[in-house]
């Protein structure tokens, strides 16, 4: 896969799910994820987390179209998708399934990640 695709759909997918953490956590996350969002501070830290999130997929959106962005946003989408999935492994590991938005979340980011790892070897040997 070519890097302006893959970082176009990397950012196009990530922006939803952005967007449902941090707009309205109290009315979104209990819907997706089962559980609810009470205080200040659970809102505080969806709405840190919607921030984060966008920002990676803005340097995303931006890489796509400026070439000489688009090797360092490869690592930092490969070391974004691989260390939410290496999260959720290890949290499936110690603490059981969760539940199947999470676990599409899971095989999405793998997909990433290995899609990013594999666009980065071939820009490697093509140097």
């Amino acid at each position: 896969m070519n890097a302006k695709l893959l970082l176009m759909l990397a950012a196009l997918g990530l922006v939803p799910i952005a967007l449902s953490y941090g707009i309205a956590p109290g009315s979104s996350l209990p819907y997706l994820l089962g559980f609810s969002v009470e205080t200040t501070n659970h809102t505080h830290v969806f709405r840190a987390i919607m921030g984060l999130y966008l920002a990676n997929a803005a340097f995303w959106l931006i890489a796509a179209v400026k070439p000489a962005l688009q090797h360092a946003a490869l690592w930092v989408l490969f070391l974004f998708m691989a260390g939410l999935a290496t999260g959720r492994i290890l949290s499936i590991l110690a603490d059981g399934m969760p539940n199947a938005v999470l676990m599409f979340y899971l095989l999405a980011e793998l997909a990433f990640a290995i899609l990013a790892a594999l666009t980065l070897s071939k820009i490697n040997t093509a140097e």
